[in-house]
């Protein structure tokens, strides 16, 4: 349903007058969108329909879509047909803000491990079920990507964080990709502070990943949950001087 028209859509919007005034328009519009009154693929009003609609001025009303469009909520098209139209975030975008709030917050990377236990471990179950074919292709070709980069002295933990997003992934549960690419964002700003150790960590951690993708396509829980367990236990130990 287009918010383009003198429809019913007219009263959505309300006058605002504060001296942040773009963001009061951003925060207008998020709520409309969490109550449903705004869906993904409607098409915001003409900028010139916005600014009679707030009472403000064009400047205010490009700003407040420049940061829409930054967060992943509308999409800017040109031309004849184009307009400001509502997105539905990518899991790839939550996640990324997800982790910038946790990067901000007052966390240790020690805490931000025990989370990731409680969570990847958890998804196992659904991994295990859920996980098909192509997912675990991926999965080894990951792991084959480790290898090389270990082997040529190139492993970095991005490559680590890779395979467990897409481990993730194997549940089928958009949440779960969210919450784990949120955690890797902090954790590995500190594991990045052992880069130098990573050809040494990452022959241990790839072979330990070998495991959790061979635990999975035998449909193994048990090991699955004990790789991982082993795997993340020794992360928290190390978590400020080596990587996984």
């Amino acid at each position: 349903m287009a918010a383009t028209g003198r429809g019913e859509k007219d009263d959505l919007f309300s006058r605002v007058s504060t001296s942040r005034v773009s963001q009061v328009i951003v925060d207008q519009i998020k709520v409309l969108i969490r109550d449903g009154s705004l869906t993904p693929g409607d098409r915001l009003p003409s900028e010139r329909d916005l600014c009679q609609r707030f009472g403000v001025s064009r400047v205010t009303v490009r700003e407040a879509l420049r940061v829409l469009e930054a967060t992943g909520l509308v999409t800017i098209k040109v031309g004849a047909h184009g307009g400001a139209f509502l997105t539905a975030p990518s899991t790839d975008r939550v996640g990324e803000g997800l982790a910038d709030l946790l990067s901000m917050s007052v966390l240790t990377a020690g805490e931000v491990t025990e989370a990731r236990k409680i969570v990847e471990i958890g998804a196992l179950p659904l991994i295990v079920e859920r996980a098909t074919k192509d997912d675990i292709d991926a999965l080894f070709k990951l792991v084959e990507e480790g290898q090389h980069a270990v082997d040529e002295g190139e492993y970095t933990v991005d490559i680590s964080a890779r395979f467990h997003i897409r481990l993730a992934e194997c549940a089928h549960n958009t949440a779960l990709t969210m919450l784990i690419q949120s955690f890797h964002g902090p954790l590995l700003m500190s594991l990045r502070e052992a880069r130098e150790q990573a050809p040494i960590m990452g022959k241990r951690g790839t072979g330990e990943h070998r495991e959790l993708a061979e635990a999975i396509r035998n449909r193994d829980l048990a090991a699955a949950q004990r790789v991982m367990s082993e795997h993340i236990a020794r992360t928290a130990q190390r978590v400020s001087h080596e990587v996984e």
